[in-house]
């Protein structure tokens, strides 16, 4: 937090127009327009796009940045603010443009117009009167009948360039493009400069597309807006740490961190404005914007909302129910239907992303399908215009089910060797497979089926709460969906199972609670399985507890029941390594055989997890055994194959190795312990226990299972 204070303070570089944070947005723009004839800035809604451009078309206006043309001297600056969707009526744009050619002073049609600068000699750049007659006749051609031209002042040259300023052109994009084309084919002396959401699309068409701000710009920005509406405004620590929080909720967009800045004016509490913020952010409005859809953000993504067509704007309200990145197909499954074909689904993607709707995630043009996220105030606008239209439930439905079957579709590549792609899968839906959970336990009345397809997604997902390190993610999630799911089945007795494996290295009395509601519906499902993993916890329990004869026995009975492939939890090859740890401070030999046993137990080469688990038991039998040069080459190895993917270098059909920190961390341990020659039985993850000497050492609670 110290370095975003900082940066709060310090990093608030200015660009043209005392603007934060575009120094180099500012530095492109002028370059653009002293390079090029045509810049089009572009953005999603409230990111600044036509302040920047009017405070950097302003003449005169920034610091030197181009060589050749250093303060920009423009001769006339024409700002036309384009139609809104309401008055976008064929050949308005052209009519507003062709008014403000002719007249040369502000009017209903055009906003702005600069003059020439007095004491600027005359240059060849500018428009002659046969430009401006040019100009007309376009406009005319355009708009249809009217004398623009005769209305043009036949001035003579002016003193530098002419730029016509085009605002906020997303309502008449098309025809837009039309009339620049044009323009700058009759008119070689004449710059244009447009803000859009979207590019021209034209030939030499220069962009620049404005970012949010980053989080130490947006914090400055918060900041000095906050003093403007609350003098004397000041924060703590803790108030930047929210407001910190604050800047990250509105994603840096300069609008929307304006306005919630503009609330402290009702009430100074910046705890309360992130609160709130947290759940919605399109309730933010403040009166001061000259422009109406300024002043809230839900008129500012309504005025985008409005320009798609139908099928867009179903996208996009369907596609708030995700609460991450996803995938096209993901989208089809969603969003189709009633009246949006799937075949639609991809243009109207393509449509959002265009506008700043959607943001790209990931490489563009990887080998990977492209992922999409919704922004925070498109997310919460769909949202609003998903349940106005009555669809949530449907929407809801049919991410249940989706997110349910990925779960369980992680879980099988998992038990069939493919574990860096189920960790991969999970790692990138993991904020809607969270979403699957918390929508359930917000709803005192979800239906049985959300519930039992939240809970059956946790239990799948057992290997990334177990081996990846999120263990008490998945505690947690277990702790409130178990009490929810009222009926006595083979699902409730995995679920138990599972919440006992987490909560053994921290919490053994719970664990041992929930392993004597498991063990009997194990039995009496005759589910083999499930009973030697309750025996592989209760050997975890054992060993915590320094009963290295019970805990050896637990192993072994979970490594002789246990199916080779069975899906839902660590295979056979796991309990034998952990028997082999626990073995190996008083039986080294015998350590080191059932260290053999799970190297060599079918299925283990397919399975990443446990043959690397696997080499760190049989690297612990080494080194107890004396062996400590073999010990430390295997564990090394061990080390070298998880750091390049690849358990098993050099054998053909080699499982990929999933990103396991924990037997890294595990390895890495094992190696300092035999450099340093000596044998301390640091903890690592609890499935496999840590070698210990006589000294019985508690595992960590913070490492359930080794992963």
């Amino acid at each position: 937090m110290r370095a975003s204070a900082e940066g709060a303070s310090a990093a608030g570089r200015r660009g043209t127009g005392g603007l934060i944070g575009r120094e180099e947005e500012t530095r492109a723009l002028r370059e653009g327009l002293a390079r090029g004839r045509l810049v089009t800035v572009t953005g999603a809604a409230g990111v600044g796009k036509s302040r920047l451009a009017a405070a950097t078309a302003a003449p005169g206006a920034g610091d030197p940045v181009v060589p050749w043309m250093p303060l920009m001297p423009w001769g006339r600056v024409i700002h036309v603010r384009c139609p809104d969707a309401g008055t976008a009526a064929a050949g308005t744009l052209a009519a507003r443009v062709a008014a403000a050619l002719g007249e040369h002073r502000p009017d209903c049609a055009g906003e702005l117009t600069a003059g020439p600068t007095p004491d600027a000699p005359r240059a060849a750049a500018g428009l002659t009167a046969e430009d401006l007659r040019t100009v007309g006749q376009v406009a005319d051609g355009l708009s249809g009948p009217g004398p623009a031209a005769d209305r043009l002042r036949a001035t003579g040259p002016v003193a530098g360039p002419t730029l016509l300023f085009l605002d906020d052109a997303d309502a008449v994009r098309t025809e837009c493009a039309g009339l620049v084309q044009r323009l700058l084919m009759g008119v070689p002396g004449l710059r244009v400069l447009v803000t859009c959401r979207q590019a021209l699309g034209l030939g030499d068409e220069r962009v620049v597309r404005l970012a949010p701000l980053g989080e130490a710009q947006a914090m400055e920005l918060f900041l000095e807006r906050a003093r403007a509406v609350l003098p004397g405004f000041r924060a703590d620590r803790a108030e930047l740490d929210r407001v910190a929080r604050i800047c990250r909720l509105v994603e840096g967009v300069p609008l929307a961190v304006e306005l919630a800045a503009a609330q402290l004016a009702r009430d100074p509490s910046v705890r309360a404005l992130a609160e709130r913020l947290e759940r919605d952010q399109c309730w933010l409005a403040a009166p001061g914007p000259a422009l109406r859809r300024h002043r809230s953000l839900r008129s500012a993504v309504g005025a985008a909302y409005v320009l798609f067509e139908r099928p867009a704007r179903v996208v996009w309200s369907r596609g708030s129910v995700f609460a991450g990145a996803f995938t096209e197909p993901t989208a089809v499954y969603l969003c189709s239907g009633a009246g949006v074909a799937p075949h639609q689904v991809s243009a109207c993607l393509a449509q959002l992303a265009a506008a700043g709707v959607l943001e790209t995630v990931g490489e563009p043009g990887g080998v990977r399908p492209p992922r999409y996220r919704m922004t925070r105030a498109a997310h919460d606008f769909g949202a609003e215009r998903l349940r106005a239209a009555g669809e949530f439930p449907v929407a809801l439905e049919r991410h249940v089910l989706h997110y349910r079957r990925l779960a369980s579709v992680a879980e099988n590549l998992w038990s069939t060797g493919n574990q860096r792609q189920a960790a991969r899968l999970v790692q990138d839906n993991q904020e809607d497979l969270t979403a699957l959970v918390e929508r359930t336990l917000a709803r005192p009345d979800a239906p049985a089926e959300h519930v039992t397809a939240a809970l059956g997604a946790v239990a799948d997902l057992w290997f990334w709460w177990a081996v990846h390190g999120h263990g008490e993610e998945g505690r947690a999630h277990l702790a409130r969906l178990l009490p929810r799911h009222t009926a006595d089945d083979p699902l409730a007795a995995r679920a138990r199972w599972l919440a006992a494996l987490l909560h053994a290295p921290g919490d053994p009395a719970t664990a041992r609670t929930l392993l004597g509601q498991a063990w009997p519906a194990a039995v009496m499902a005759g589910d083999d399985a499930l009973i030697g993993r309750v025996a592989h916890v209760q050997g975890m329990l054992a060993w915590e507890q320094g009963d290295i004869r019970t805990a050896a026995d637990c192993f072994r009975q979970a490594a002789d029941t246990v199916p080779a492939h069975a899906p839902g939890g660590p295979a056979p090859a796991v309990s034998l390594a952990a028997l082999a740890v626990v073995q190996a401070p008083l039986t080294p030999g015998a350590a080191l055989r059932s260290a053999r046993r799970a190297l060599a137990h079918p299925g283990v080469r397919e399975d990443a997890w446990a043959t690397a688990v696997a080499r760190y038991a049989r690297a612990c039998a080494d080194h107890h055994q004396g062996h400590s040069g073999r010990a430390w080459h295997r564990a090394r190895r061990a080390l070298a194959a998880l750091d390049t993917g690849t358990v098993l270098p050099g054998v053909l059909g080699a499982p990929e190795a999933p990103d396991m920190p924990q037997v890294r961390a595990a390895l890495r341990r094992l190696l300092a312990e035999i450099e340093s020659g000596t044998s301390a039985g640091h903890p690592v993850r609890a499935t496999v226990p840590s070698p210990r000497t006589g000294t019985v050492v508690p595992v960590c609670a913070a490492s359930p299972v080794l992963g």
